[in-house]
């Protein structure tokens, strides 16, 4: 059974544009089930630690029609997480960065997290990122100074796709960044797009592609858990 931690965006509001926004339910509660269902844990983080903000669009009936997500957070199950700071990196098998555009504003640039993601990393586990997940793995640095991403195949929430009521609020272009230092893949008529960079860093496009993204993440720590009781009773 592996450890997984899950980052989440505490959250993002721009009061004088009307605008908040934070981490997105079906990319944290669509890869939670597939690990669970695989026999894996999952721990929560945020920067500030405790109930971070969901982007209410994520659980609005244009997104969520059945209602899962919205049952899934009424329930609390992510009311409470560490703060980033307390996390003991050591202790996961595979660290998955949630999305939501609150990635772009306070993951992104976080250095604790991007400690976190150089030590799992560092030590053989699973850096994993989905939609706008990928936008602090553009700025996390190897011990060498190699980004973490440089050269690999990627992907993130496209640009075409992004609303055009939010462009001009976010910091940054999570594609135009992951196109300076790797290989970009949207693969638009692909439903669930989901890239293997290397043995240790996936990336999923959008929303859509978490359950996937999940199942993937899922598959590969059961496949490493595996080989390694195969060693063992070598």
């Amino acid at each position: 059974m592996a450890k997984v931690m899950a980052v989440l965006s505490s959250g993002y509001a721009d009061e004088e544009n009307d605008y908040v926004t934070g981490w997105w339910a079906e990319e944290l509660f669509e890869p939670v089930l597939a690990l669970q269902e695989a026999g894996h844990t999952v721990g929560l983080a945020s920067p500030k630690g405790g109930k971070p903000v969901v982007d209410p669009l994520s659980l609005s009936k244009e997104y969520d029609p059945e209602g899962k997500y919205k049952k899934m957070y009424d329930s609390g199950i992510a009311d409470k997480t560490t703060p980033i700071v307390d996390v003991q990196a050591s202790d996961y098998d595979a660290i998955f960065i949630v999305g939501g555009h609150g990635a772009m504003f306070d993951l992104a640039h976080d250095e604790n997290l991007h400690t976190i993601i150089n030590v799992v990393y560092e030590t053989g586990g699973i850096v994993a990122a989905v939609c706008h997940g990928p936008a602090p793995l553009v700025y996390t640095k190897l011990k060498d100074g190699r980004g973490i991403l440089d050269g690999l195949e990627v992907t993130g929430y496209p640009n075409d796709m992004e609303p055009e009521e939010v462009r001009g609020l976010l910091p940054f272009s999570l594609e135009d960044e992951l196109r300076k230092i790797g290989s970009y893949k949207a693969e638009p008529d692909i439903d669930q797009l989901v890239v293997w960079g290397n043995e240790q860093i996936l990336t999923g496009r959008d929303p859509k592609s978490s359950p996937l993204f999940g199942k993937e993440l899922a598959k590969k720590l059961t496949s490493r858990e595996e080989k390694e009781e195969e060693k063992f009773f070598k």
